[in-house]
């Protein structure tokens, strides 16, 4: 997978397939063909059914993705803005059927920043640094920014961090609920990954992109539609073999081994 990429690497391992952002010597910065080819990866991994994770990661230790590529952000015009873009893409990534974890250590900036909240689940370094700085180059955080980071940590929170432009690391970010899982130190966050993963490839497969359609399709909806949209995912979880499946297994006290139908 992914051999002719240029800026991101791919790996794929015992079920978890592995996008790494590989551009270190500039910071990881999400120019046009890194979002192509993030684009592409994640089409191959949604395509693949022994795919059941994927881990989005930044080559080296400085920068997970320190935003948009200036230099080319310089030159948009208007109606360049309101084309999907990175914010069509991190909606791809969302709504994705594979869970999606986001392995931050150092910078994650802008489009960085907004990248990693796509993804379902946070992991960060103590050296891990959030921000959305965009208001400093006199635009916007617009990849997702001012709806995901206010409905992961409230208004005000997210209306200090765009407002300011502050910076927090990776313990303060898990503090406030940016971040799912805090590590001290990047020799641990890898082991961190693999321990999250592992418990999402035991479950059925059927049931977490069930469930993972349940909660980001029923956010921002009324309450009682979202309970009906949650009925309705169970009755196709009831009728899967996987059901039948990890019940029997359960009760018969082993493994369940899923089939993904």
């Amino acid at each position: 997978m992914g051999n002719n990429f240029e800026s991101v690497k791919t790996e794929m391992d015992q079920g978890i397939f592995w996008l790494t952002l590989n551009r270190p010597d500039a910071r990881n910065a999400l120019d046009a063909n890194m979002l192509n080819e993030i684009d592409q990866a994640i089409t191959e991994a949604e395509a693949n059914d022994d795919v059941k994770v994927i881990v989005i990661q930044g080559a080296g230790e400085k920068s997970f993705a320190a935003g948009a590529d200036i230099r080319q952000l310089k030159d948009r015009k208007p109606l360049e803005a309101l084309v999907p873009g990175m914010q069509g893409l991190y909606n791809k990534i969302e709504n994705c059927t594979k869970v999606t974890i986001a392995a931050v250590q150092g910078f994650a900036l802008g489009g960085g920043c907004e990248l990693a909240m796509s993804c379902d689940i946070r992991l960060a370094t103590k050296k891990a640094k959030f921000g959305l700085p965009e208001l400093n180059l006199g635009i916007v955080p617009a990849a997702g920014g001012t709806q995901r980071l206010s409905r992961m940590v409230g208004k005000g929170r997210a209306l200090d961090m765009i407002l300011t432009g502050k910076l927090m690391d990776g313990e303060e970010a898990e503090r406030i609920g940016l971040v799912s899982y805090f590590v001290e130190e990047a020799e641990e966050l890898q082991e961190k990954i693999r321990e999250v993963a592992e418990k999402i490839l035991k479950k059925g497969p059927v049931a977490v992109m069930l469930a993972k359609r349940a909660v980001h399709k029923g956010y921002d909806i009324d309450e009682d539609t979202a309970m009906w949209m949650e009925k309705l995912s169970q009755a196709v979880a009831f009728g899967t073999e996987d059901k039948q499946e990890g019940t029997s297994a359960f009760l018969e006290k082993r493994q369940a081994e899923f089939k993904n139908r």
